[in-house]
């Protein structure tokens, strides 16, 4: 009988131990909280386009020089940056065969004026006819013409500066062969300060642009200033190279000297209306460039994780162009904390 009573007591022990184990297990047992989270109720809104580009600085006085002819180059007198006055002489081709030329031409003129007046006393002692005398006429008129050409041509082996200026690029050197009419130098000439930025833009983005359409611009070399601008004019073709159109941005660079070739970003306002909806920064996850995401609401506290692309961003938070269409509001608070498991309550 005492031997029953001990079994039955170590059982009883036995069990207050197992519900007691159960117990703590039950406690380690994870529960599920919801997470605190506010909403921002969206808005929509509109307001001007704002297209943002780069390029790169030149001037309105933009040229290539080069020869009439084609020829080699006996010389370049001026370097990339070297400044050079009105009436230089900037580069010259070997002329020996043109000297040939025009020495051709001046020899068969010499020759076509000693025929006409030869065929003219003939004539007067009427032994050439008239046909014959008209004939020469012409071809001595000729020949003047052609050295005239000739000469003309001369002269246009030699390359002068027709104003002030400097020189932006050396595109041929001496000893090469160029054709006529093949760019030898670009230069910019002085007799304007007119700095233009040069950037190329979409088919739809270049249609929203109007001359006259201000812009701001910011360059690399002046990191601590922005610069105010107006659209000097559009392309009216794509450039070949790129396939893009050409917009130029005359910038006023407020007494700062500047340099061409220099790299500037720029955001032009456009007259085109555009409607978008704002959202606070803190709503925003995972945000890379143009693209990120956000999460909405959705009934029972639950939230879905929803792709976006940004427009732009401002002082008052981040412009959104697409991805919250038929969305009435996006949690802002607590964002990064959840996902699409997550459930939240919504505080005030």
């Amino acid at each position: 009988m005492r031997f029953k009573n001990q079994i039955s007591i170590l059982f009883l022990a036995i069990n207050l131990i197992a519900c007691k184990e159960d117990k703590n297990v039950e406690s380690n047992l994870p529960v599920s909280r919801s997470i605190p989270a506010k909403t921002f109720q969206l808005q929509q809104s509109q307001g001007l386009v704002e297209i943002k580009s780069t390029g790169m600085l030149t001037t309105e006085n933009e040229a290539k020089y080069a020869f009439k002819i084609g020829g080699v180059i006996e010389k370049v007198f001026v370097n990339e940056g070297q400044f050079f006055k009105k009436g230089n002489l900037l580069a010259k081709l070997k002329i020996d065969e043109v000297d040939a030329g025009f020495v051709q031409a001046k020899l068969g003129k010499e020759k076509a004026e000693r025929d006409l007046q030869r065929i003219t006393n003939l004539y007067k002692d009427s032994v050439a006819t008239l046909e014959q005398l008209q004939n020469i006429k012409t071809a001595y008129d000729i020949a003047i013409k052609q050295l005239d050409a000739v000469a003309f041509n001369k002269s246009y082996a030699y390359i002068y500066a027709i104003n002030d200026g400097f020189v932006t690029k050396k595109i041929a050197n001496e000893g090469e062969i160029v054709a006529g009419g093949t760019p030898v130098l670009a230069i910019n000439e002085n007799k304007s300060s007119a700095w233009l930025l040069r950037v190329g833009l979409s088919d739809k983005d270049w249609a929203m642009v109007e001359a006259g359409n201000s812009a701001e611009i910011v360059f690399d070399a002046f990191p601590n200033k922005v610069f105010s601008g107006s659209v000097f004019r559009k392309s009216m073709a794509a450039d070949m190279g790129t396939g893009s159109f050409q917009i130029e941005i005359k910038v006023n660079f407020q007494g700062v000297n500047p340099a061409i070739g220099m790299f500037g970003k720029t955001a032009i306002r456009t007259n085109g209306i555009q409607k978008y909806q704002s959202i606070p920064y803190d709503a925003l996850i995972e945000a890379d460039g143009k693209s990120a995401f956000v999460f909405v609401p959705l009934a029972g506290g639950k939230v879905k994780r929803q792709a976006i692309e940004i427009e732009s961003f401002d002082e008052q938070g981040v412009k959104v162009k697409s991805g919250l269409e038929d969305i009435q509001e996006v949690v802002f608070t607590n964002s990064a904390f959840l996902n699409e498991s997550s459930i939240i309550t919504i505080i005030k």
